[in-house]
Order: structure tokens, then C-alpha cells, then sequence
């Protein structure tokens, strides 16, 4: 028996179809951006981070992770909302996942040239935006950005896909604070904003999931001893 109260077996059985169940939520949620449909946007979208938690959990990945994933659904949720109390909560959650992210990547040292420009980028950006976003929202923007960017570093430790995952999330957020700061858009950017989103949370979930990845200095190797790859 488990440790999350379902046999191996069962959970094992699980892992492809929830798999599956995300990806295909994925595929509804951008078809429905670049669609002009609201209504598939507003069913798909909360069903991405509870789908790849599950998953993860099927995988008897860290409960950091499982946690970073669900406040990254709190995120997903609040952002549904056009408001700015319900965008400051919507990033308040991601900061969470942010944290629990940084938790799970432990003590493990980054790359300094990556941190260099990490900083660069950061620096430049916020000065950048700066007089283009609304004055209530510049400060929590900032010290969100930072959170992001320390996250998005040190994804590093996990490997390339966890690396990825960390870059693409920073390119989804910048997305989303460029449009807030009236910059010229892409054409349908929300499409591109969760383009990028959805990447990140399956990169980062599969970085901390591969066979042989740390966190918190604990070894994650029980898949690769059953042969699951997935």
C-alpha cells in the first residue's frame, strides 16, 4: 500500500491516463484562446495544475511539488478574474508555488554565469516596465519578479527540463506584465502566455520526476527502479 492510500499497482495504472487527461485539458484550454471561446477557456483552465498534481502524485513525486502545482491553480483561478484584488491574490499563489519550488530545489548550488544573467534580465525588465504599470501594482510586481527569477534560476539543479521549465515560466509572466504595461502584444497573447504556462509546470513536474533527481537532497529513484518513464 501506498503512501497516498492507493495500492502501487492502482496508482501506477493512473499515471498515463492523468497523463493524458492534462495534456488533452492543455490542448482545450489554448484551442479555446485562439478560438475567441471563453466559455472552453473558463471550464479548461482549472482543470490544468489539479490534472498534473494528480499525476504527479501518481508518480509519488515530492508533496512540495504537489503543492507548488495546486498553488499554481490557485493562480490560474483568481487570474480568470478581471480585477486587481483578484490579480494581486492570483500572484500571491503563484509566489507560493514559487517558494514551494525553491524548497524542493534544496541547497544545491546554481551555475553562476546563468545567475549573472538571471540578475541582468531581472534589473533591466523591471526598469524597463516600470512607468508602464499601474502604480498599486509596481512594488508587489517587483518583489513577485524577484521571487520568479530566484525560482526560475534555480531550476537549474534539477536538470535541463526543470532548467526550461524555469525559463519558459519567467516568459510567461513577462508576457503577462507587458500586456498590463500596454506594450505591443503578439497577436491572440493570451494563447502565447499559457503556451508558455502550461510548458513550464510540465517541464519543472518532469524535472523534479526524472530518475535521479534531488530535491531536498533526497534521491527520487523508485521509477527508474520499476522501469516507468512516463
Amino acid at each position: 500500500m501506498s503512501a497516498g492510500g492507493l495500492p502501487d499497482g492502482r496508482r501506477e495504472r493512473l499515471v498515463r491516463p492523468l497523463l493524458i487527461a492534462f495534456l488533452a485539458a492543455c490542448a482545450a484550454d489554448l484551442a479555446g484562446l485562439l478560438a475567441g471561446s471563453d466559455v472552453l477557456h473558463l471550464v479548461a483552465k482549472p482543470l490544468l495544475m489539479p490534472l498534473l498534481a494528480a499525476y504527479a502524485a501518481a508518480r509519488r513525486g515530492p508533496r512540495l511539488l504537489i503543492a507548488a502545482l495546486l498553488c499554481g491553480w490557485t493562480g490560474d483561478v483568481f487570474l480568470l478574474a478581471d480585477a486587481d484584488l483578484a490579480f494581486l491574490v492570483g500572484m500571491g499563489g503563484f509566489a507560493a508555488g514559487h517558494l514551494c519550488y525553491l524548497r524542493l530545489f534544496g541547497r544545491a548550488r546554481g551555475a553562476l554565469l546563468p545567475g549573472i544573467g538571471y540578475a541582468a534580465v531581472l534589473t533591466v525588465f523591471v526598469v524597463l516596465i516600470w512607468d508602464g504599470l499601474p502604480a498599486g501594482l509596481r512594488v508587489p510586481m517587483a518583489g513577485y519578479s524577484l521571487l520568479l527569477t530566484a525560482m526560475a534560476y534555480r531550476s537549474g539543479v534539477l536538470g535541463r527540463y526543470a532548467a526550461a521549465g524555469g525559463a519558459l515560466f519567467l516568459l510567461s509572466d513577462a508576457l503577462i506584465a507587458t500586456g498590463i504595461a500596454d506594450w505591443p502584444q503578439p497577436p491572440a497573447p493570451g494563447f502565447w502566455v499559457m503556451l508558455t504556462y502550461v510548458a513550464a509546470q510540465l517541464l519543472l513536474t518532469l524535472g523534479a520526476l526524472a530518475p535521479g533527481a534531488k530535491w531536498a537532497g533526497v534521491t527520487h529513484g523508485a521509477y527508474r527502479e520499476r522501469g516507468i518513464s512516463i
